[in-house]
């Protein structure tokens, strides 16, 4: 796929089923066990068995390998299987991926999983400790030696830059935390069920680092979440109205690193989701005003509002305005934020659910939908529609 055409993936294959466990700070069950509940929940729901499944997507960073989740679940002989790198950013390309084999015939039934306990067992948020030598971690010993060695700490960087270079405060990204935890309170799914902020909360909150509040940042879960995809011809013999895969790309920008890409010219944006979101506007024909609603990826507040204005939903350095006047419903199931973090499948789960009329924080009329992965790293994201 060029970054400079349009592709032809668009409509050709579609979400049918969505499955997940709870979401904890503590399971109590391993994570292969969560991930055989979230995909044999996903295929309740998508009204098909294990026997019909022949390919399987997860990410990399993940204990529970296809073959073995395959098994576990009762799923047969596989066609198709693989696994996206980049953490969260991974998300949406395992959509992208399960699309691309259904709309090629490789096979005709896939499972997209993602499932950990991040809370109890290995902590994400702890940043980088134990890891194996590798070539992009030599980008880290240029941050490292200095103190920054969490993912909240690489994520500061850019944002007090976008702070200086647009005037603001940190209240700015209060505004993202409010509107999640707002959602958030009406799910009974999301740990943060029933305890919505202020704006006032989040300024209280205690700094992790300066800009970056503990209500920038989002929660560790245990849980699994599943997505299972498959052609618009077979979802119209299926339980629920399919959400369709409009558009799907993947984006990764000049000078890329793993959230420490510090050395381009401006820290003020994420130009890795730039490229995504040309190329869902190139695919899809839409524009941001034809979404209805946005899912955008908010592992920290700040990069929430860099998302926005990198799709156009508004200008540079306008973005907290944007979520304070409440122009796009965002992150309708709590985001990762207040939800989970499921490094995003749980945010796929959710546009699902407003295409089909079913979210717990419905938005009538809901027809187009914006997903986004995870940002800072190279990444995805997906447009779904209501379209067949």
């Amino acid at each position: 796929m060029s970054a400079r055409a349009r592709d032809v993936l668009g409509g050709r294959a579609a979400i049918v089923g969505i499955g997940a466990t709870e979401f904890s700070k503590d399971s109590g069950r391993s994570e292969l066990r969560l991930a055989a509940e979230a995909v044999r929940a996903a295929l309740d729901d998508a009204g098909l068995t294990p026997a019909d499944v022949d390919g399987m997507v997860t990410f990399t960073m993940d204990t529970s390998p296809e073959i073995t989740v395959a098994q576990a679940c009762g799923i047969g002989e596989l066609s198709f299987f693989s696994r996206v790198h980049y953490g969260g950013g991974a998300a949406c390309a395992t959509v992208q991926q399960a699309a691309l084999a259904v709309a090629t015939g490789v096979a005709e039934v896939v499972v997209c999983y993602r499932a950990f306990n991040e809370r109890s067992g290995r902590r994400f948020g702890s940043g980088v400790q134990h890891r194996e030598p590798s070539a992009e971690g030599v980008a880290l010993g240029w941050s490292l030696p200095f103190g920054l060695l969490t993912p909240a700490s690489w994520v500061a960087m850019a944002a007090q830059r976008y702070l200086h270079t647009y005037g603001l405060t940190p209240e700015a990204f209060g505004h993202v935390a409010v509107t999640d935890r707002g959602y958030a309170a009406t799910n009974p799914a999301a740990y943060f069920h029933d305890r919505p902020l202020t704006l006032a909360d989040h300024a209280a909150s205690r700094w992790i680092v300066e800009p970056l509040r503990l209500l920038d940042c989002c929660q560790e879960t245990d849980g699994g979440q599943a997505i299972v995809v498959t052609s618009p011809e077979r979802a119209r013999d299926l339980p629920h109205p399919p959400a369709v895969v409009a558009a799907a790309a993947q984006g990764a920008g000049r000078a890329q690193e793993q959230m420490t890409s510090f050395y381009r010219d401006d820290l003020t944006g994420l130009p890795e989701m730039g490229v995504v979101a040309r190329q869902l506007w190139r695919t899809s024909g839409l524009r941001p005003g034809d979404i209805d609603v946005g899912i955008l990826y908010d592992h920290f507040t700040p990069f929430v509002l860099m998302q926005l204005e990198e799709f156009g939903f508004c200008g540079k350095g306008e973005a907290a305005d944007f979520v304070r006047l409440a122009e796009l419903p965002l992150n309708t199931h709590g985001g990762q934020l207040g939800e989970a973090y499921l490094h995003g499948m749980n945010g796929i789960a959710e546009a699902v659910r407003q295409l089909r009329g079913t979210a717990v924080n419905q938005v009538p009329g809901t027809e187009r939908v914006l997903v986004t992965a995870g940002t800072g790293v190279p990444t995805s994201g997906l447009i779904l529609t209501t379209d067949v």
